[in-house]
């Protein structure tokens, strides 16, 4: 009888400690003297004498149409005029002071000490120093020595779901524990200083940022949490030879390293998106939109339809979802999940906000757009959040978060959602460099 009364309550226990809770999160906001405006973009690309009249009318053209705005962060060594020559001090500064911000007011936020922290994990795809990085946050820290660390680089864009299923998988296992996610990029030693446009665009869309996630499988801080943590669902395309070449970092004839996006990377993008997306739909919509969607599928197959992967059009994830969080990749990437999905334009504005302040941040921007819904006030307790983010490998991750309790925190929007969204987001600087679209 005791031995049975002992295996039931191990079974409530490890039931109860399956969930994985978002207790608290903070994201990085640099300090304003690395500020990276339009004219100052067109002074750093004047500074490339590798670069000839058309590849500088290119770059303008990018970084005017990108949908990035005035307020986004560069690193220091730019505004130093060392964009060719990168240190790492330099490097390490960058995620220093990023790591530093974000993990001290994650802690101050949720009560907790660096002490209590039983699980860390970072991501940083394109800087990978020893001793890691993850180790460098248990010194700043002087977290404890029992600590499991784990360092991941390569992830890409979608490295920070990435680490959420890794805390996810481990709290399957370990009860009441408690795990910091710090997810950032390092622009810094990344800036190409060539001519080769294909590996130009990052220049114009990689900004500074990063965010740090506490989370917890402990029940007993679940009346604490903003989010409960329903579904995820990762899509790898590395088998692919197009989708694993579309993205990926290299060299030019030259010499210069840097992130090469080809042409292939819309097709790779599309392709994970609709393999995700019909991995998750069944788990998040409702019966009889999924009955819909199958009978739309049929039909199409019979017309022959169906091989251009557009199904995910007939597939309103509305039904099961109140708010969407898109990757800020690029308004090109924001505006192709949202008509793949039917959002409207309050559906995408979390997403386009994100990139117009801070840019492309890489695997943290899902975090900014996060951070925007709050600060808007949107966030009710029962609400679906789908967050959907894209990688190179080739990468689709989601996750749908089930709000926990209403959400209200300013966050780096604090000074100034109330500008947001303004009545245009067209470059100020379009007057004076309207010239680029002269033939």
């Amino acid at each position: 009888m005791y031995s049975m009364v002992l295996l039931l309550i191990q079974i409530i226990n490890k039931l109860r400690n399956q969930n994985c809770y978002l207790i608290d999160y903070a994201c990085f906001k640099p300090s304003d003297e690395f500020k990276l405006p339009t004219d100052r973009c067109g002074e750093v690309i004047q500074r490339n004498k590798l670069l000839g009249f058309d590849e500088y009318k290119f770059l303008l053209k990018i970084v005017v149409n990108s949908g990035i705005g005035e307020e986004t962060y560069g690193p220091r060594n730019v505004f130093a005029g060392q964009e060719a020559s990168p240190t790492l001090k330099d490097a390490l500064f960058e995620m220093d002071e990023c790591f530093e911000h974000t993990v001290d007011e994650v802690l101050k936020k949720s009560g907790v000490s660096a002490t209590d922290i039983d699980l860390l994990v970072v991501n940083v795809s394109m800087f990978a120093p020893e001793p890691s990085l993850a180790t460098r946050i248990v010194n700043k820290f002087k977290m404890r020595d029992d600590i499991q660390i784990y360092n991941l680089s390569g992830m890409g864009c979608s490295a920070s779901l990435v680490s959420v299923d890794l805390i996810r998988r481990v709290f399957k296992s370990r009860f009441n524990k408690l795990a910091l996610i710090v997810t950032s990029e390092s622009i810094t030693p990344n800036w190409y200083s060539g001519s080769q446009r294909s590996m130009m665009l990052g220049n114009c869309l990689f900004r500074c940022g990063g965010c740090a996630m506490l989370l917890s499988n402990d029940p007993r801080r679940s009346g604490q949490a903003k989010l409960k943590l329903k579904h995820l669902v990762r899509t790898h395309l590395g088998a692919n030879n197009e989708a694993f070449k579309c993205a990926f970092q290299t060299e030019d004839e030259l010499g210069h390293s840097g992130m090469c996006l080809s042409k292939d990377l819309p097709k790779a993008a599309a392709l994970g998106f609709v393999q995700n997306l019909q991995t998750l739909a069944p788990r998040v919509l409702p019966f009889i939109e999924l009955l819909r969607f199958v009978i739309a599928g049929v039909y199409k197959k019979d017309k022959s339809s169906s091989t251009r992967g557009g199904n995910s059009n007939n597939v309103n994830f509305k039904a099961g979802i109140e708010h969407f969080v898109i990757h800020a990749g690029g308004s090109a990437v924001i505006d192709g999940v949202g008509k793949s999905l039917r959002l409207n334009d309050w559906d995408l504005e979390p997403a386009r906000m994100t990139l117009h302040r801070f840019g492309n941040t890489s695997a943290s921007s899902l975090w900014y757009a996060l951070g925007y819904m709050e600060a808007k006030k949107r966030l009710k307790k029962g609400h679906r959040v789908l967050m959907i983010s894209f990688g190179a490998g080739f990468k689709c991750n989601s996750c749908v978060w089930v709000v926990n309790r209403e959400l209200k925190d300013g966050g780096v929007w604090k000074e100034c959602i109330d500008k947001y969204p303004p009545k245009t987001l067209v470059n100020p600087f379009m007057e004076k460099y309207g010239w680029i679209y002269d033939k």
